[in-house]
């Protein structure tokens, strides 16, 4: 019989088991036509049982029969245990779903590969030391003219492409009221042919964009772009769009696949790394360098050289600094140039929640393990009161193998029903958490498809816990001794003892949880409440760009209109506003010594600045009307602490360069580009910059800061822009965001760590309280006739109590000690991602002790109150 026939029997069931008695009797017919006595004729055919096994052998697969079997009888025992089966699968569930989830988004950003030819060769060029300021990093961004140094010293061993970093930029296409918002990357010529991409409409850059001495203006589509924004309209080609003061042509649009280079990051619109405004200058680093490495190619001597290339380079343009001293000038030079792997793609949302991903993952797993934990309890104590039914199935010929099969299918079916519900929590949470790491004016968007990838992780994770557990009451269930287990069983403390051990594994982990989320918690907290030295409150930031670079007194003289608006309080102007993300700093030096190894952080700011902000002035006064820069200056307290330390600031002098500024004020303490971290040196100037020649210089944009009347800034939004527009025209209101927002924008990592943490540490609770009364309810009813035998003889309520909850609650105790050290363990692998709070500190891990324990209370109150409930009589009599 073919192998197919014999699949497709082993669902006929009762039709075979039909067709087989037919088979039989038509034997039995046959040998009575023959002249045979019907009993002569069944005895020589042997007994019909054994018979239609053997035919059932042969017409099926006997191993997929069994699992058939199984897993009706599973189906069975799961729906005749509705509210138990029904806790298990949704436990399951929700650890099932939480780690799938996990893993989308791990994968997204971490480990899917690029949608290029050959991306395992792609590597990111970087250098790894001291920066400037004193913080060792390991630095991605490096300027054009040493990309194309570089470039020309491997050239015919590796291919070098410049992949700026992706921006959001404003994009004009026929006029400035249609102004719009897209995110811009600067990229090689060569990039679309290395990354072998073909063009959906039109045509990709084809390397000759790369020539210095003929720029090209020309720009690529990301498919995804083309369609949101043109609705794929293969007309697009040959439109102009502008961005600044440059005109671009449309020449094609990418493949569908391609969103660019930095996972979080769609790209809109692909233009020539020699259009960057910063192509020319040494000492603007405005791109990564991704090195593609041919097959055979060692690493070392790439590596080599362009570490050469590289030194060579910064040490000629290290000839002009001035105002750094050449112990930081060496420092700077002394950085290792390393390839790492870049097959994902590079980004600044990859580097900035590697790490939170990593924690998330972890606290995932803890779940997950807790779960199964908690599943493996309740299934041992399922086995438990199914010991006779194994008893008897080995007495009629079970093998051990067949009982560990029958409980294996069992819980495969619990997985299977948990799987099916987590892929639901999965496919809405994934979207959700990606969703919580979003700016207002810049979303994450990742690429997430439920593809074999996801499928893949999801069947392997189903095994898993299937084996996690199931395997060991399946071990124990196969175990069993017949005679033993007939007559009322055997040593019963073992299987409490196992289920036990269950709960202390599940305290351990639930105590990390506990551990880890109460860090993440504090943070975000300590961070939310960090002092910021102004008032954020009502509180709106214009951004503003005008066609061409204005004077600073257009600047001032529409600021003053604006104050004009109804609703407006006060308005004043700064290069960006504070905690913007964007920086300025330089070395200066004091008393016309050499200069400080410290650096200095500068913002430009209008007289009133100070006073809009609500930043109190310690000593001395704010600018002038007619203040210029260089000249006077207003500084921070750490400022002074780290320039001017026991001495009177106040009229001092600092050089930065040759420039001389002098202190007209000292203010308070204000974060400048994050909340993490001590305040910063800052040094505020005028924003009438003097030219060498004395004059006024320009300025390209600049950050209006409005104080409005009420508490809703925003709803005078519509008002500002309008008015902006009525009185410059050639002015454009790039972006409108509240100061709270930019605030908030410096906690959203901590925010979704502290999130996600207090979900996982209600789940965790949840899930360990749910099997410690399983354990307990499972031990009362196992020693019932015990209860109602000291309870006969006096026992008191008290004493019951302490009989059914001491030997778990030691548990509870020696998983939270274990808990303890595993939980200090971990805060060590995740102290970059705290702020303000020690690991070590007593209340960081009394808090978790209490709350565990008092969950274990919670939880053994129903046990307790239903062992003082037995009746002693009935008990006895049960027995």
């Amino acid at each position: 019989m073919s192998f197919w026939s014999r699949l497709s029997n082993v669902f006929r069931g009762d039709r075979l088991n039909r067709e087989i008695d037919e088979e039989l009797e038509s034997h039995i017919a046959d040998a009575m036509e023959q002249g045979r006595d019907e009993a002569e004729a069944r005895r020589a055919l042997g007994t019909p049982l054994r018979l239609r096994e053997q035919s059932r052998d042969f017409h099926l697969l006997p191993w997929l029969d069994s699992l058939r079997a199984d897993a009706v009888l599973g189906w069975r025992q799961i729906r005749k245990r509705k509210i138990a089966s029904a806790s298990a699968i949704l436990s399951l569930g929700l650890a099932i779903g939480s780690c799938t989830a996990a893993f989308r988004i791990i994968d997204a950003l971490l480990l899917r590969p690029l949608p290029v030819a050959h991306p395992e060769q792609l590597h990111a060029l970087t250098r790894t030391g001291f920066g400037f300021d004193g913080k060792f990093d390991v630095f991605y961004a490096w300027a054009y003219p040493s990309f194309r140094l570089m470039s020309d010293a491997v050239q015919g061993q590796t291919e070098l492409l410049a992949l700026g970093f992706v921006e959001r930029m404003d994009i004009t296409y026929s006029s400035d009221e249609e102004m719009e918002k897209a995110n811009v990357q600067y990229v090689s010529g060569r990039m679309f042919p290395s990354f072998g991409l073909q063009p959906a409409v039109g045509r990709l850059f084809s390397g000759a964009e790369d020539n210095m001495a003929r720029p090209q203006p020309f720009a690529v589509l990301s498919y995804d772009y083309w369609s949101r924004r043109f609705g794929r309209d293969p007309g697009v080609v040959g439109r102009r769009l502008r961005i600044g003061e440059k005109l671009y042509e449309i020449v094609g649009v990418s493949g569908e696949a391609f969103t660019g280079t930095e996972p979080g990051s769609v790209t809109g619109v692909f233009l020539p790394a020699t259009m960057h405004a910063g192509a020319k200058e040494e000492g603007w680093t405005w791109l990564r360098t991704v090195v593609r490495i041919p097959p055979g190619t060692a690493l070392g001597p790439v590596e080599a050289k362009l570490a050469a290339s590289s030194r060579a380079f910064e040490e000629n343009r290290a000839k002009g600094f001035q105002g750094i001293t050449q112990a930081n000038i060496q420092r700077y030079l002394d950085r290792t140039v390393e390839l790492r792997p870049a097959w994902a793609g590079v980004s600044s949302l990859q580097l900035e929640y590697r790490r939170a991903l990593g924690a998330m993952a972890v606290l995932v797993v803890l779940v997950l393990l807790i779960a199964c934990a908690n599943v493996a309890n309740l299934m041992t104590a399922q086995a438990a009161a199914r010991a006779r039914e194994m008893a008897l199935r080995v007495s009629i010929g079970a093998g051990r193998a067949r009982l560990v099969q029958l409980v294996l299918v069992e819980s495969g079916l619990i997985a299977l029903a948990a799987a099916a519900a987590g892929a639901g929590f999965s496919a809405w949470a994934a979207p959700f958490v990606v969703s919580r790491i979003n700016q207002p004016d810049n979303p994450a968007r990742l690429a997430m498809p439920i593809d074999w990838r996801v499928l893949a992780f999801a069947f392997g994770l189903t095994l898993l816990v299937t084996c996690l557990f199931g395997l060991a009451p399946a071990l124990r269930a196969s175990g069993v001794k017949p005679a033993s287990a007939l007559k009322g069983g055997a040593d019963p403390h073992s299987r409490r003892r196992l289920m036990h051990g269950l709960i202390a594994l599940q305290v351990t982990f639930c105590f990390v949880v506990l551990f880890v989320s109460g860090l993440f918690v504090e943070t975000f907290r300590r961070l939310s409440d960090r002092p910021t030295g102004f008032a954020p409150d009502r509180l709106m930031v214009l951004y503003a760009t005008p066609k061409q670079r204005q004077l600073p007194a257009v600047w001032e003289e529409l600021a003053r209109r604006l104050r004009d608006v109804p609703g407006v309080e006060s308005v004043a102007t700064s290069s960006w506003p504070l905690l913007d993300g964007m920086s300025w700093n330089n070395f200066v030096s004091v008393h016309d010594g050499p200069p400080s190894s410290v650096l200095a952080y500068f913002l430009a700011a209008s007289p009133g600045w100070m006073d809009t902000m609500k930043i109190s002035i310690l000593e001395g006064s704010d600018f002038r009307p007619d203040a210029t820069s260089p000249g006077s200056a207003i500084v921070n307290e750490t400022f002074v602490r780290t320039f001017f330390p026991g001495e009177r600031a106040l009229g001092q002098t600092f050089l930065k360069f040759r420039d001389r500024f002098q202190i007209v004020g000292i203010v308070r303490d204000t974060p400048y580009k994050g909340l993490r971290g001590p305040a910063l040196p800052l040094v505020f100037v005028p924003q009438h910059e003097l030219d060498t020649q004395g004059g006024q210089m320009p300025i390209r944009s600049m950050s209006f800061l409005v104080r409005t009347r009420n508490d809703r800034p925003l709803a005078l939004a519509g008002a500002l822009r309008a008015e902006v527009r009525r009185l410059r025209p050639d002015f454009r209101v790039t972006n409108i965001r509240t100061q709270q927002e930019l605030i908030e924008a410096q906690t959203v990592r901590e925010r979704l760590l502290a999130m996600l943490a207090l979900f996982f540490t209600v789940v965790a609770l949840l899930l360990a309280g749910v099997g410690l009364y399983g354990v307990l309810d499972y031990s009362v009813l196992q020693r019932r006739r015990e209860i109602g035998i000291r309870m006969a003889i006096g026992a008191r309520a008290g004493d019951i109590g302490r009989l059914v909850t001491s030997a778990s609650l030691r548990m509870v105790l020696a998983g939270s000690a274990a808990g303890i050290v595993l939980g200090l363990v971990a805060a060590r692998s995740i102290q970059s991602l705290l702020y303000g709070v020690k690991a070590t500190d007593p209340a960081m891990l009394v808090l978790p002790w209490v709350v565990i324990v008092g969950t274990a209370l919670a939880a053994a109150l129903p046990a307790v109150v239903r062992a003082v409930r037995i009746n002693p009589v009935t008990s006895l009599r049960a027995e």
